[in-house]
């Protein structure tokens, strides 16, 4: 059919309905793949943004509280990355011990915290990263920890009484906090 033979009617009355049927396909297809993406994975809420984190970077540690306090667990999203952050009990231990392997560091920490901690357990992961838990795992007993911080404690125990004995001696207040 020769469209200039056409009536300008019918070809105003033909664009709509095709508008029409265009937009039911596309409405069908949005609610299949809405279906289809069910049983998918669900992520975390989007908590922060970087704009939000500049902003409140004069207080950025007591932010990133707020937002833990707030949700537990959330995303931050930048251009660049995405990152997760939690405080609940059972998703930390989920990622340092039930299911280490899926959670690794990265390239990109790695090349961050190279300079300052080279090739070590906090910057590898895989076979480097066991290699290096072996190796620090005895330094890291119950019989090293209370050893070392019972000598702490002791020469801090001893500053504390000397600046009271001072304080006493002299009848001078002291805020302990």
């Amino acid at each position: 059919m020769d469209i200039q033979a056409m009536n300008p009617i019918s070809i105003i009355a033909t664009f709509p309905s095709l508008c029409l049927s265009f937009l039911i396909l596309l409405v069908l297809f949005i609610s299949k793949l809405g279906e289809k993406n069910k049983g998918k994975k669900r992520y975390h809420p989007i908590a922060d943004s970087t704009t939000k984190q500049l902003i409140n970077f004069h207080r950025i540690h007591d932010h990133m509280a707020d937002l833990a306090a707030k949700y537990k667990t959330y995303r931050l999203e930048s251009p660049f990355r995405s990152e997760i952050y939690t405080s609940e009990p059972a998703n930390i231990e989920y990622i340092l011990k039930t299911n280490f392997d899926n959670y690794g560091k990265g390239d990109y920490h790695h090349e961050i915290l190279k300079d300052f901690y080279g090739d070590g357990m906090f910057t590898v992961d895989g076979e480097k990263w066991k290699e290096q838990r072996k190796v620090s795992s005895p330094e890291f007993s119950k019989r090293v920890i209370r050893e070392v911080n019972s000598v702490i404690f002791s020469k801090n125990a001893v500053k504390l009484a000397n600046i009271l004995d001072e304080c006493a001696n002299s009848k001078e207040t002291v805020d302990i906090q």
